[in-house]
């Protein structure tokens, strides 16, 4: 419903700011992770995300809309209320939770405060195919890029072979020979796959 706010930063705490937008001030309810993006100026904007309850309107707003839609994303999942999405957020950065979720690190997932064994299993259940379609994993992970592998393993799932059988495969290629062609690796993996 409401998109994104910009306007004049009023007020400013780790856990919420108030932007004043054309003389009207909006309370929005941010994570650790976005307090820290916010840029020094007195003029921001907030993707925003509007969660209405029978008792209460509230917005919650993200500097990166790459965040916002892991906020969602955690909603989907039972047992995971708005004020446990932003404790995840504010305790873990974005790429930590998508690399948990993804690898099914549960430790890592039940580390967050309110956040049991079950919640923790249930999310990596209902989230890792989601977070494995959407997010590059490889660009989430800290290791350099390789847009050679990159581009070989979109033309081989294109080709129809699972990604994560590709991925051994094409690793391997690249491990023996670095500086391999995109042409040379797809070659070789159609060999091996």
């Amino acid at each position: 419903m409401i998109a994104h706010i910009q306007g004049k930063l009023v007020e400013k705490t780790p856990t919420e700011v108030v932007i004043d937008c054309n003389g009207v001030g909006y309370h929005i309810n941010i994570s650790l992770h976005t307090y820290s993006l916010l840029p020094k100026t007195d003029f921001i904007k907030l993707f925003t995300f509007l969660m209405i309850k029978e008792d209460a309107h509230s917005l919650y707003g993200f500097v990166e809309k790459s965040e916002r839609e892991i906020f969602k994303m955690l909603l989907s999942v039972s047992g995971i209320g708005a004020s446990i999405a932003r404790t995840m957020l504010s305790s873990l950065e974005p790429k930590q939770i998508i690399q948990a979720l993804a690898s099914g690190d549960v430790g890592t997932i039940q580390s967050i405060k309110g956040i049991g064994s079950k919640t923790a299993q249930r999310a990596i259940l209902d989230l890792k195919d989601k977070v494995l379609k959407i997010y590059d994993l490889d660009e989430v992970s800290l290791s350099q890029s390789n847009t050679n592998r990159d581009e070989a393993l979109s033309a081989l799932e294109v080709l129809g072979f699972v990604r994560k059988a590709s991925e051994k495969v094409v690793d391997k290629i690249i491990s023996n020979d670095p500086d391999a062609t995109v042409e040379s690796i797809i070659k070789q993996a159609l060999k091996n796959l």
